[in-house]
């Protein structure tokens, strides 16, 4: 067994377990470590010590039975071992900004601490061979767009921190309300039916530590009540990502992003600029979605 097959192991032990009380020294035993080299190996692989792990995950988790108002938030947290209320709201507003009565009170899109599929770090695919990951289905193929693709829709801005990607922050999820906007307005944006629709981060006229998101559909005329947005034409990477449903696609969207990242330095290549995100359908219930990554040869300091 790989070393990062012992920590998976124990990954899916805190999934499995995660209303339990949980020993770090179980968790060691179990991936067969010393508790040392354990939390060691664990923190490097996770980029989270063990406790900041369990934690994280177990508020993901209760942020999903909150939902349900007939749960009381003592019993979530008592659910998902925090014990009380008071330690729940605690590390609830310290991870994402509001509390847990403030989030059940008025719902927002919130970014959790992903599960990670370590296995995704060691494996490697050549182009138009789908990979085939926990609960994802990942396929890479190069295409060029030989005419530039319009965009009609709408703007907003979210704040980031980089070095950090999605699936390992956490926090108030400002773009979700940006795809609520989109939403509402569709059925007045003149649009092509069944057209696809783009959602892409780029700095435009944003303040430093935010980032401009755009998020648009394929028009069947112009509108100047909405903001275009223009799909440059030359080679782009196209990473598809399939998922079981929705709920998963987005889920896992974080692993997808590190695994491009690999899969892109694996190839001599690395992404320049923008990469947008593509859906072929425009309802809420999207579970396939598109990648299109423009790139470039990858110099040797990069």
């Amino acid at each position: 067994m790989h070393a990062w097959e012992s920590i998976q192991k124990t990954l899916n032990y805190i999934e499995e377990h995660i209303g339990e009380e949980i020993q770090i020294e179980e968790l060691a035993d179990l991936a067969g470590l010393s508790l040392f080299y354990y939390q060691r190996l664990f923190a490097r692989l996770v980029k989270k010590p063990v406790r900041e792990y369990v934690k994280l995950r177990r508020l993901a988790r209760a942020c999903e039975s909150l939902r349900n108002k007939e749960n009381s938030i003592l019993n979530v947290a008592v659910e998902y071992g925090f014990g009380g209320r008071e330690t729940f709201t605690r590390a609830f507003k310290d991870t994402y900004g509001i509390t847990p009565a403030q989030y059940r009170d008025k719902p927002v899109g919130l970014m959790n601490y992903d599960k990670p599929d370590l296995s995704l770090n060691y494996r490697m695919v050549d182009e138009g061979v789908p990979l085939i990951g926990e609960g994802l289905v990942l396929e890479y193929n190069r295409r060029t767009l030989r005419e530039p693709v319009n965009f009609l829709g709408v703007v907003g801005y979210y704040s980031f921190t980089k070095g950090k990607m999605m699936g390992e922050r956490t926090g108030v999820d400002e773009s979700d309300a940006i795809w609520k906007k989109f939403f509402d307005a569709l059925k007045d944006i003149p649009h092509i039916p069944g057209g696809r629709i783009l959602g892409v981060s780029y700095h435009g006229d944003a303040l430093d530590g935010y980032s401009t998101y755009f998020i648009g559909v394929e028009p069947c005329e112009e509108d100047s009540r909405f903001v275009s947005w223009q799909l440059p034409a030359r080679e782009y990477v196209i990473c598809s990502f399939e998922a079981d449903n929705p709920k998963q696609l987005m889920a896992s969207m974080g692993k997808m992003m590190k695994f491009t990242r690999g899969w892109l330095k694996s190839h001599g290549l690395i992404a320049d600029g923008f990469f947008p995100e593509m859906y072929d359908h425009h309802t809420p219930e999207m579970a396939y979605m598109e990648m299109w990554i423009p790139f470039r040869a990858r110099n040797g300091s990069e």
